[in-house]
């Protein structure tokens, strides 16, 4: 069961739009599908919202971070703290560079990749066993481009593909709330069945064998 939802990014309208941000994006659409509002909140340096969606067992924050991405921890612990929320029952959305746009993955605890949001969520909470949503938006190939394709606007297609995963995954959101986690697991592991061959066509009955001639 997940009490507080972590959408990571850079605040400011010249990140918006960049694959860094895709965290903010998420939450924005929760906080839609929740009819609720993010507001500003200086004790957690980032923009909140609270809700009691149905089925939740309390109420559920929703927070972006307006610290950078590399101090969100700052903002993440002052909020769980205060709340008395443990890692367990955090979810941080963020974006993936080991993944291709379309492509998504939701796991408990591990490493931080390299990713300096989680890095510091981790050494804030002095804990990693936080859940992640991780969004795909692929890598550039070279790692010393990493800092500048991250802080970059998607093309249309990769853009695309990023929010049809942050459309399917929203559809898991009120298993996130309610629990399990290994149902939300589940629900996100899915694939569509792949279509059945078509069954091939009836092969035309073999002709009839030949008359044998007539004997004279």
């Amino acid at each position: 069961m997940i009490r507080l939802i972590v959408g990571l990014g850079n605040p400011g309208p010249e990140y918006e739009a960049t694959r860094h941000n895709a965290g903010f994006w998420w939450v924005d659409g929760a906080a839609r599908q929740l009819n609720t509002s993010l507001q500003p909140d200086k004790a957690y340096w980032g923009l909140v919202a609270r809700c009691n969606p149905a089925g939740a067992p309390g109420p559920v924050w929703l927070l972006q971070p307006m610290t950078y991405m590399n101090v969100s921890g700052k903002s993440v612990s002052a909020l769980a703290r205060f709340f008395k929320i443990a890692p367990a029952e955090i979810l941080v959305v963020h974006d993936e560079l080991d993944l291709p746009p379309g492509q998504m993955k939701l796991k408990q605890g591990g490493g931080n990749g390299g990713h300096n949001g989680l890095k510091d969520i981790q050494a804030q909470l002095g804990d990693g066993n936080f859940w992640r949503l991780r969004l795909g938006i692929g890598h550039p190939g070279v790692k010393a481009e990493v800092a500048a394709y991250v802080l970059r606007k998607p093309p249309a297609d990769e853009r695309d593909a990023i929010e049809r995963n942050i459309e399917d995954s929203l559809k898991v959101l009120g298993t996130f709330l309610s629990g399990p986690m290994d149902k939300a697991l589940t629900q996100i592991r899915a694939k569509p069945p792949r279509p059945k061959p078509p069954k091939p066509a009836a092969l035309p009955p073999p002709p009839p064998p030949p008359s044998a001639p007539l004997g004279g």
